[in-house]
Order: structure tokens, then sequence, then C-alpha cells
């Protein structure tokens, strides 16, 4: 951490700099607002489909879990003052808009049930969320991972809903998640160079072990499962998007002078990413022959 503290310092100052201050209160349309306690929540109001409200739900409920991730990230970066504390800092500031926005987009349009969403809010914030992997470099390789993951669900659930107002916040919610990408993608390359085979035998361990901070959300895989299935976030968006862009990034695959633990680690990344694209296809493969509505890609 010591020898990464300057370049920690050089990224932080470059996100202040592209980082475009927003407010959330700017993106909900309140002319649509109504009081429960007059006109109570009922199943035909939303206009957004099951898929996208699952989505939403989804999203909303990962973002409610700050606190952990605030608890998570400030431990793996120590204590004190600096530019990892400086970036603890304006990183929990930032991702605290998301879940205020999405939960007052959802509200106000009475596009969700709100007495389930606090409901799950409750559940998800009371057991929290905790991430086992050792050490700073997985734990960099692992947010790495996950903004651009959360970048691109949350972008395409914003294309899915149909609805300008639900894409025009996840497009402003995907760009600050993709510059978090940016800083914990950046500063694990410079890692990378400290130690490579380090590095390497983290990125490889995060890759296999893998998972949404979302997982905890009761019904997560069933939901998830329809998440995939709408092609929202699934086995090919997973590997195609998320992780071939970062490990290419990384030139994981053309690094020298590894020792063996880490060329072994390396052997096993391309044997995951080939059985990843397998399975990707098999899935592709099954869904061509249901008549399930997919996302259409945007060029």
């Amino acid at each position: 951490m010591l020898e990464l503290e300057p370049e920690a310092g050089r990224l932080y100052d470059r996100h202040d700099k592209v980082a475009q201050e927003w407010f959330p209160h700017d993106f909900i349309p309140y002319r649509l607002g109504r009081d429960f306690d007059k006109e109570p929540w009922t199943p035909d109001q939303p206009r957004l489909t099951g898929v996208a409200q699952t989505a939403f739900e989804i999203g909303l409920l990962t973002e409610d879990n700050l606190p952990s991730y605030h608890r998570l990230i400030h431990g793996m970066f120590g204590q004190g003052d600096g530019a990892w504390m400086n970036w603890v800092g304006r990183w929990t500031a930032e991702e605290g808009r998301h879940a205020i926005v999405l939960r007052d987009y959802l509200t106000v349009t009475r596009n969700i049930d709100p007495i389930a969403l606090e409901r799950g809010r409750m559940t998800q914030l009371q057991q929290g969320y905790d991430n086992k992997a050792p050490g700073l470099l997985r734990g960099l390789a692992y947010v790495a991972f996950q903004e651009l993951a959360t970048r691109i669900a949350h972008r395409n659930t914003g294309r899915y809903s149909d609805d300008p107002v639900a894409d025009r916040i996840m497009v402003r919610i995907a760009a600050d998640e993709n510059l978090h990408m940016v800083f914990y993608r950046d500063i694990l390359g410079a890692a990378l160079k400290l130690d490579p085979s380090a590095a390497v035998e983290a990125i490889v361990a995060e890759v296999l072990a893998f998972e949404m901070p979302g997982a905890g959300i009761p019904g997560f895989l069933r939901k998830a499962a329809t998440i995939a299935k709408a092609g929202i976030y699934d086995i090919r968006v997973h590997r195609d998007e998320v992780l071939v862009p970062i490990i290419n990034h990384w030139k994981v695959f053309d690094l020298t002078g590894l020792n063996a633990a880490a060329e072994a680690a390396r052997a096993t990344l391309s044997t995951h990413l080939a059985t990843l694209d397998s399975a990707a296809r098999r899935f592709e493969e099954k869904l061509a022959l249901s008549d399930a509505p997919r996302l259409v890609r945007a060029g």
C-alpha cells in the first residue's frame, strides 16, 4: 500500500477532474407523485415489466448495502489520512447517490411495491455483506470486476425498461460506476508492475470466486436467472464484457517472468474463460428455442 500510495493519489486527482457533479432530484418526475395514504399502491400501477421491476429491485437493494461496502473498503485500504482514505470518502459519497435516485424514482412512479421494497431493504442491510477475500490485491481485483459488472447491469436495465426516465437515471449511475472501475483497474495495473506474480494470482482467484454483492438478496438466484434470460446480465455479458476487457487491459496473458504459481494460475484462467464461453453458447442455444424477450444490444 505504501508503494502504491503515490499512484492512488494520482488516480484520485484524475478522478476528481473528470467526475461530474449531479443531483438526484434533477432526475425524478415528481409531478407523477401521489400520497400513499390517500391512494395506496396497487399491482396495476407500475408501467415497468416484471423483468424490469426485478432488475431495478436487485439494483437498488445492492446499492442500499453501502454501509457494508464502506466498512470493507475502509478496512482494505487501512486507517488514517492520505490518498487511500481520500478515495474511500469520495467513492462512498458518490455511491450514496445511486440508492437515493433509484428509490425516489421507483417510489414516485409507483413502479414497484414500496412496502415490499422497504422490507427488502431492511432484510438486506441487517444481514449486511462480507467478502472473505484476503489482502489488498484480491480486494482490488474484485472491485474492478464488480464495478464494471454493475455498470453494465445498470445500463442494460435502463435500456430494457423502455422508460426514458429510467434509462436516463441508469446512464447517469453507469457513468459513476465506470469511473470507479477505472480507478480500481488502474491501481491494480500499477500493482502488476510492482509484483506481477502476486497480482496475477489475486486476479485469477477473484475471477474464479466472483459473485455480485447482491447475491444475499432473498430469491437472488431465481431473480438473477430472470435477468439473464432477458439479456440484461448473463454468462456471455459477464465473460465478454466484464472479465475479458479488464484481463486484456492488464495484459495478463502477455506478462513475462511470472513464478510457477502465477503461471499455473494463468493456465487455470485460460481454461476458465473457455469453460465460460462454452456455457454461454449452451445458454444462448437454449434461449433460441424459447420465445423469451431479450434485450436488443445497442451498437
